[in-house]
């Protein structure tokens, strides 16, 4: 016995001798299979061969099939000899009993027909043998090294020609084909056949050549696919744990090795006896399937091994250790479990700025409890880690100050999964707040792509003096305000802060009342806060000497712009507030645009709660209109049928019609919910500031859901005409809820489909470098009008950091307003905005 380490257990293998060889299921099934492209046999061939149904004839003996074939002859000419003299004696005798028929006078036509029916056998027997003969030479003949026969064939072939052809099953017949292979006169025959193939055949010739050419580069033989021996991973990489109950835990792979090794041991008994070919073939076959499930389980379907506890759980194999998100490489070897992280659910932080995070006490405490410890030693409240720990433990108000310094001018690092984009991961100060979710500001939600539905967020400590660094000045919230794809700001403001600012901004319809005049903006807030006038009530007011129709909102908005973007003096939705803060970007920076937006919020969320701002089904009121709308549709859909029932109508014109009717009625029925919405009702004002909600959606609710898809993607022209406010009946919910279904999971497997491809094309692109500006392109992209007006855009926005590849002239004049490889500036594009360009190349 050797007394070593324990750390052996996770280094020294074992191995398993096979009684049998096995095929390994990777270079059996991979696509496209190894052992098929080196032998040039298909995979459902290869694995009749593997699994004991299909013989494969490995050797054909040329001399002794010549031979065989003269053989036939002989024995044929023989035969022929045979039924030629038998023919002549019959004939000799029909011809004596004729002779002396004639002689006794009798009549001879019997014995007419008697030589008839005797030539016609003889022919009859020449001719079966002939066949049989053609048959005999035909499959001698056939008879090819790598051939695939069935049993009953194989028994018939070897009773018949057992000398001139050997022929063997099993994953031993392929071992000895690939032993027998001489990789370098293979590469210059497969070489030579590529000169004259077809395009299909060449196609698989270059595969194979490829596949040769690496085997031969490598020095690797291929019989080495074929397993003989099969290491056992070391023992702690396949743990066996005893649990309470005096029962043990084990691991997949134990029980797989333990299915091989029963296996084989038991062959080898058979083996030893002497049994029966028969029994051996099955154990041999019985192996082959255990070797399988112990490389991939899951490579052969409805031959997986499942556990033997009763579940129908599949054992994991070791390809299932290793592979996907959950296996070796990607959760042990790529992906690390960080020290100095956290993970919480995350919820909205009103009181946020625009840099800084919540982070909850407790977890700051287990984050920066080292630095914590670090500064108990040196302030001699504790001398040493233990009671270091002890001290923090017993939650001591000096722990929670020496935290709260430590975090004043620290940076901590948030990301939300998945991380699509650069800006998944973003660097915030933290603030020591109570609970246990982390809060984040409501305006880098876009960035993050980020709700709080129950949305969880991981929190990572920069440790190093340059990763602090990089934290603060290149990942910090406040520095990443611009989205890396396009340019435009990706901090904006959204939902309540939307609804905020236009509850602001909004004038209230007061024609009875004449607007009061006021000298100057504070005048006007000062009659606001005494109640003589309303914050959305239209008021004169004198701004720079000249006197502005404006309301007191309007003026406490404009309190927090910055005073070089001038008086906003409009109704501020979300499509202006996003413009409004692009022109903050480019003319106060980005310092004073994060002040900016930060007391946007802060104001728009004090006037929103002031507001008292809701809604309730009572608010959504259905049309009086509507059953008009819809009968007047019906009667016509009558029609529509009448036309067709009579011929007028194809099926494609009466579907493409009827779609086309319940399409504009649901467009009329938009128009209707629009005029009966109170326009100083909570839903109108959500839906028009943009804050939340569609027309479409309303429609849906108080008009009527329309028309749906099917699964197929194809419109039912059958619409549903009850709205979510009336309530479908049975059938409308059963077409509504049809396509619904189909259009969720599309929308799974698509997320699924982009995440891998994203993964390939980072495999793909990993080792590409951008060293210089001009990528050397000649051929460039087109740019047009129409493009950029579906994607609900402006040509001359759409150019903003590109480069020209040919020069951008106006067509009026005939001048170079851009020169060739030259850099659109947000400046150059806004001077493009009134030029009459069709398209332009980039």
């Amino acid at each position: 016995m050797e007394v070593t380490r324990s750390l052996v257990r996770r280094e020294r293998m074992g191995h398993i001798d096979l009684a049998a060889p096995c095929s390994h299921i990777w270079f059996l099934r991979g696509v496209p299979s190894k052992i098929g492209l080196v032998l040039d046999l298909s995979v459902q061939d290869l694995e009749k061969v593997i699994y004991f149904a299909n013989f494969v004839i490995t050797n054909v003996d040329e001399n002794l099939r010549e031979e065989t074939l003269k053989q036939i002859e002989v024995e044929a000419q023989a035969k022929r000899k045979s039924i030629e003299s038998e023919f002549q004696n019959q004939q000799t005798e029909v011809r004596q009993r004729r002779g002396q028929a004639e002689r006794d006078g009798k009549p001879l036509t019997a014995f007419e027909e008697e030589m008839q029916s005797l030539a016609t056998l003889k022919e009859e027997q020449l001719k079966n043998l002939a066949e049989v003969v053609e048959l005999a030479k035909r499959e001698l003949k056939e008879l090819k090294k790598y051939q695939i026969v069935s049993e009953n064939i194989y028994h018939n072939l070897s009773l018949k020609y057992g000398q001139v052809f050997e022929a063997s099953i099993g994953a031993e017949a392929i071992r000895q084909l690939l032993l027998e292979i001489d990789i370098t006169q293979l590469i210059k025959e497969l070489e030579t056949d590529m000169a004259g193939a077809p395009e299909n055949r060449r196609r698989r010739l270059v595969r194979r050549l490829k596949l040769l050419k690496n085997f031969d580069r490598n020095g690797l033989r291929p019989e080495w696919m074929i397993l003989t021996t099969i290491p056992v991973i070391p023992p702690d990489l396949r743990p066996m744990v005893q649990l309470d109950g005096g029962r043990f835990a084990t691991s997949d792979l134990n029980d797989l090795y333990r299915r091989v090794i029963n296996r084989n041991n038991r062959l080898k008994r058979l083996i030893e006896l002497n049994a029966p070919e028969v029994i051996c073939r099955n154990e041999k076959r019985m192996l082959q399937e255990a070797v399988d499930a112990l490389i991939d389980n899951g490579a052969r379907h409805g031959k997986t091994v499942t556990a033997s506890t009763g579940q129908k759980r599949m054992l994991k194999s070791i390809a299932d250790t290793l592979k996907g998100k959950q296996g070796r490489f990607r959760q042990n070897l790529l992906g690390k479990r960080v020290d100095y992280s956290g993970r919480s659910v995350i919820v909205i932080g009103p009181h946020l700025k625009l840099n800084q995070c919540g982070i909850p006490k407790r977890m700051a405490l287990e984050l920066f409890r080292p630095f914590v410890i670090s500064q108990l030693i040196k302030r001699d409240l504790v001398h040493n880690v233990r009671s270091a720990s002890r001290f923090i433990e017993s939650n001591r108000p000096e722990v929670w100050d020496i935290l709260e310094a430590l975090t004043k001018n620290a940076h901590v690092l948030l990301n939300r999964a998945p991380t699509l984009h650069r800006l998944g991961i973003q660097a915030f100060q933290p603030i020591l707040i109570e609970g246990k979710a982390i809060q984040i500001h409501p305006m880098v939600c876009l960035a993050f792509n980020a709700d709080f539905d129950g949305d969880q967020m991981a929190v990572h400590v920069p440790l190093t003096e340059q990763a602090k660094l990089e934290a603060k000045e290149i990942m910090l919230s406040t520095k990443n305000l611009l989205k890396p794809a396009t340019g435009t700001p990706v901090v904006s403001p959204s939902q309540d802060i939307v609804l905020g600012c236009y509850y602001l901004s909004l004038i209230r319809n007061q024609a009875d009342k004449q607007a009061s005049i006021y000298s100057s903006p504070t005048e006007a807030k000062l009659a606001y806060e005494a109640g003589a006038v309303g914050l959305q009530q239209l008021l004169k007011v004198r701004i720079n000497d000249q006197l502005v129709d404006t309301t007191v909102g309007r003026l406490i908005f404009n309190e927090i712009v910055p005073p070089e973007l001038g008086f906003l003096n409009e109704l501020l939705d979300k499509k202006t507030l996003s413009k409004f803060v692009g022109r903050a970007l480019s003319v106060v920076g980005p310092e004073r645009t994060v002040e900016f937006l930060d007391a946007m919020k802060t104001l728009a969320f004090k006037h929103l709660t002031a507001s008292g701002l809701s809604w309730g089904m009572d608010d959504i009121p259905v049309p009086v209109a509507k059953t008009a709308a819809v009968k007047g549709a019906q009667s016509k859909i009558d029609e529509i049928e009448a036309h067709y029932e009579s011929g007028l109508l194809t099926e494609a014109e009466r579907h493409s019609k009827i779609i086309e009717i319940w399409s504009k009625v649901k467009g009329e029925l938009q128009n209707i919910c629009r005029n009966e919405l109170d326009k100083s009702g909570s839903v109108y004002m959500m839906i028009e500031s943009g804050s939340r909600g569609s027309w479409e959606q309303i429609t849906q609710m108080m008009g009527m859901k329309g028309l749906v898809t099917n699964p197929a993607g194809g419109i039912i022209e059958l619409p549903v005409k009850g709205s979510f406010k009336e309530g479908f009946d049975v059938l409308e919910y059963f077409i509504s809820t049809h396509g619904t279904r189909k259009g969720l999971s599309d929308t799974a497997l698509r997320t699924a489909n982009a995440g891998y491809l994203t993964r390939r094309l980072i495999d793909v692109a990993q080792d590409v470098v951008t060293r210089e500006a001009d990528c050397g392109d000649a051929t460039g992209v087109i740019f047009t009008k129409a493009e950029a007006e579906l994607m609900d855009d402006t040509l001359n926005t759409l150019l903003i950091g590109r480069t020209t590849l040919e020069p951008i002239v106006d067509p009026k004049i005939n001048k170079v307003l851009v020169k060739a490889n030259g850099l659109v500036t947000e400046a150059v594009a806004s001077s493009l905005k009134n030029v009459p360009l069709e398209s332009i190349k980039i």
